[in-house]
């Protein structure tokens, strides 16, 4: 089994190693406990000590590192003697899991201009814009990855879908066998064109992540530099109307304090009003970019449990109980790898990189999270006992009917929503433990809507224990798979993969002209 008890140290106040913000040399950083909030210090011998908040919520940090895994990382790492990180990405033999999610940038040209946009195109000088063979190239990597193939791409930019074999490049992922073939894009071709959203249908695409960060054109203003909420809306019509195989939408609102997090509550019922097309809502809180002072960053920093904090005054759907780290759902990933005798994708995610809650919706005002009619703790640690069982047992569908019991011991009976019963819930469940396409998933995920968080690191906060356990990956042109957080931060690979296979703005000009859409 990959799938193994986590080796992060636990409670508090614990050592990690951070980087330091100026110079990004590697430093020793302490996480403690101070008013009820999770802090994070460290000390440069150059350039003196830095405090920050690491989680807003004591409590719920401690909840969190108790679902921690580990698995056994990529047995074909590209680095194969890394002693240190994040100095050396490559995959390395230091990482403890595998993609679960893999960026692809297309280009780094853009449509738009964003003032708050950590890769902003229009501004570097350069252009970064992989052919399509180089594309095909790193979509093979991905799926070339052990001991278990990259099942899930999201295309990425820049703004993806300028990209000149746009459609090419998805059709070239569902022949590969991606399962889940993403983009991740700001809306207007989507909102300009209906053709194109069913364009996107048609070579194969399954899911949208559409920017989304609020309700009124005064925050786009903010955010984006340019009025953006017409353009979100013309593009969930316009998906709405794609006649088969329709995508479906993840709203990511990047939020910033001060600016849009007064529209939270907005924006979820905004989803679940759109629930037909609309699956989910990805809060981003955003990373800070550049020099701040401590105070700078007391005011701004914006972590996970404030938006939980948020969720529930602004809706009252759910509450802080309710929600769990992404390695939560590990021992579901252990059993259904277990039981099919083949090593399936695994979110040991670090447990702080993100939150989620997952909600039964009968309609916009009726909404039941999963956790009030699942008991998660003593469900999830039973069906980790079975995985590991199940790994050696010589007739393993036997195991099947004792998953289905531990579902059903661990089922709330008289809290199951109006709608579903004990035995519909369990035959779903039991379609994801026993089938090997996405199929059993979808069914569990009908009139669901997941609301999660994912924070991303900057220098400041940077925790190399999260960078180890990173799940969510780019890929590049050179063959290698690199971190979110240290392609984006702290060594910041991008700048050296995008100068590194990029052309000057002017000559790619004189080639190709103006126009960036």
């Amino acid at each position: 089994m990959i799938t193994k008890e986590s080796a992060l140290k636990k409670g508090l106040p614990k050592d990690t190693k951070s980087l330091c913000p100026e110079c990004k040399k590697i430093i020793p950083a302490t996480i403690y406990e101070a008013d009820g909030k999770v802090m994070m210090d460290k000390v440069c011998p150059e350039h003196g000590k830095v405090t920050d908040i690491y989680w807003s919520d004591v409590e719920l940090y401690l909840k969190a590192e108790e679902y921690a895994y580990d698995t056994t990382g990529v047995s074909n790492a590209q680095i194969q003697n890394a002693t240190s990180c994040p100095d050396n990405c490559g995959l390395c033999n230091l990482h403890t899991s595998h993609t679960v999610l893999a960026n692809l940038d297309l280009t780094n040209r853009c449509n738009m201009n964003c003032p708050i946009c950590f890769a902003n195109a229009n501004q570097a000088g350069y252009v970064y814009e992989p052919s399509y063979d180089e594309v095909v190239k790193m979509l093979e990597t991905l799926r070339a990855e052990k001991p278990v193939p990259c099942t899930a791409v999201q295309f990425s930019g820049g703004e993806p879908t300028i990209y000149p074999r746009f459609f090419d490049v998805i059709k070239k992922a569902k022949e590969l066998k991606f399962a889940q073939i993403q983009v991740a894009t700001n809306g207007i071709k989507l909102a300009a064109d209906p053709e194109f959203a069913i364009k996107c249908a048609e070579a194969g695409l399954n899911t949208i992540y559409l920017q989304f960060d609020g309700l009124d054109d005064e925050i786009y203003m903010r955010s984006r530099g340019r009025k953006m909420l017409d353009v979100k809306i013309k593009a969930i019509e316009n998906i709405r109307n794609v006649p088969s195989k329709r995508p479906s939408v993840v709203l990511v609102p990047t939020l910033v304090r001060g600016m849009n997090d007064h529209q939270i509550g907005d924006i979820i019922r905004f989803a679940l009003k759109n629930n037909d097309v609309v699956r989910g809502v990805n809060f981003q809180p955003v990373a800070f970019a550049g020099r701040m002072e401590q105070e700078e960053r007391e005011k701004g920093r914006y972590t996970i449990p404030d938006l939980v904090k948020d969720i529930e005054e602004q809706t009252g759907f759910a509450h802080k109980k309710d929600w769990y780290p992404v390695p939560s759902v590990v021992p579901i990933s252990a059993y259904a790898s277990a039981f099919l005798g083949k090593d399936k994708v695994t979110f040991s995610a670090h447990p702080h990189c993100g939150l989620a809650t997952y909600w039964f919706v009968k309609d916009e005002n009726t909404v039941v999270p999963i956790t009030d009619f699942i008991e998660v703790k003593g469900l999830f640690e039973d069906l980790f006992e079975l995985a590991k069982k199940t790994e050696d047992a010589s007739f393993k569908k036997l195991s099947l009917l004792k998953a289905q019991k531990i579902l059903k011991k661990h089922m709330i009976e008289d809290k199951i929503p109006d709608g579903m019963n004990t035995m519909q819930f369990i035959k779903m469940m039991t379609n994801v433990f026993n089938n090997e396409t996405k199929e059993g998933l979808a069914k569990f995920s009908w009139n669901m809507m997941l609301v999660s968080a994912m924070h991303f690191q900057d220098n400041y906060n940077y925790d190399i224990e999260r960078v180890k356990r990173c799940v969510i990956h780019y890929v590049v042109p050179d063959g290698r798979i690199i971190p979110f957080c240290a392609y984006n931060d702290g060594p910041e690979y991008r700048a050296e993969i995008e100068k590194k296979f990029s052309v000057p703005l002017d000559e790619w000009r004189a080639k190709q002209g103006n126009e960036y859409t």
